[in-house]
């Protein structure tokens, strides 16, 4: 079997990738390595799955092999790179986690969004059609619920106005692959994530954010007065999920959508406490209004997921949040005062 990860650089695609290279999978990576967020973080991670050396300059597909590992650098909307693929690696699997992420720089950069999530996206699925490939396991999110949506959230809800751009990007995707079913029979499921955090994490999220903060001495902005709540899931939760659904991909059936997430919305200011619990550091706190595309709370209902797939999240916020914090010590090199 040979699976393909996009986003194989990126916080979740980084661990999916481990764990499966762990369980003897063959594993191709694919990732453009784009400056949205610190490059030399996602390369790092790379180091860790064994690839270095990769030329963030060369644009014609280098790869790089580790044991079980293939990475190549790649924007997923080039259609040469899935002719690439089609022709030499022998794909089987695929699970789709490449995007443009972020709901806040959608407001800056749309064509971003739609170039990556909605492109790239059509790419992967005729990928799957003109190879055969009648299972994928895709990342969706929870921001597709938007400002209507009843709580705790449930994939019967219309999700039919979202609130930012690159959950507009999301919920079409969904959408794509409901009418890739409909056409070709290609089987999915869209998964729908809940404020995933944890080691190697993004430095555009609130831990990120928060525990750089603590440790600079910086202040931090608490959009919408402090009152947000996120259903904050731990990474190793996330990719438990992932590999339980891969490993019984026979199950999925249509074009399906899964929430993902941890089942216990925290409000922002008890998520704060817990960073200065685990920093030893008290925060300043600078109050302002939500900002555009922002939800007040995410709260996912993991019924369907867990009857489906004996999906059971393990991991709460304060063991996540030390696992997170003693990560960015280690690998920031902190020096406490």
């Amino acid at each position: 079997m040979q699976i393909l990860v996009t986003g194989a650089a990126g916080f979740i695609g980084f661990h999916l990738c481990n764990r499966l290279i762990k369980e003897g999978h063959n594993v191709v990576g694919v990732d453009n390595l784009n400056s949205y967020y610190d490059p030399n973080l996602k390369l790092a991670r790379l180091a860790e799955l064994g690839i270095i050396g990769i030329n963030q300059n060369d644009s014609s597909f280098p790869t790089l092999v580790a044991g079980d590992f293939t990475f190549i650098k790649a924007d997923i909307e080039d259609d040469s790179l899935w002719s690439f693929l089609a022709d030499d690696f022998g794909i089987t699997s695929i699970i789709h986690l490449a995007a443009q992420a972020g709901v806040r720089y959608s407001l800056e950069n749309p064509k971003a969004y739609i170039k990556s999530n909605i492109e790239g996206f059509l790419n992967v699925l005729e990928f799957c059609r003109n190879k055969a490939i009648d299972n994928l396991i895709y990342a969706s999110s929870s921001s597709v619920y938007g400002m209507e949506s009843k709580q705790p959230f449930s994939e019967e809800e219309n999700c039919n106005k979202p609130v930012s751009l690159y959950a507009a990007t999301k919920r079409s995707n969904e959408l794509m692959a409901y009418t890739y079913h409909h056409l070709f029979n290609i089987n999915s499921i869209g998964l729908r994530f809940f404020t995933v955090y944890g080691p190697w994490g993004r430095p555009d999220m609130a831990p990120f954010i928060f525990t750089k903060a603590a440790f600079e001495g910086s202040e931090i902005r608490v959009f919408n007065q402090g009152n947000q709540k996120r259903d904050f899931t731990y990474i190793d939760d996330i990719i438990a999920g992932i590999i339980q659904i891969f490993g019984q991909s026979e199950k999925i059936d249509g074009a399906e959508v899964c929430n993902i997430g941890q089942g216990r919305p925290l409000g922002l200011g008890d998520f704060i406490h817990q960073i200065e619990d685990s920093t030893g550091k008290i925060l300043s706190k600078k109050y302002i209004e939500a900002q555009p595309g922002d939800v007040q709370v995410t709260y996912a209902d993991t019924h369907n997921l867990r009857e489906k797939f004996s999906y059971l999240p393990k991991i709460h916020l304060k063991e996540g949040i030390e696992n997170f914090v003693k990560w960015y010590v280690e690998y920031y090199k902190v020096k406490d005062s």
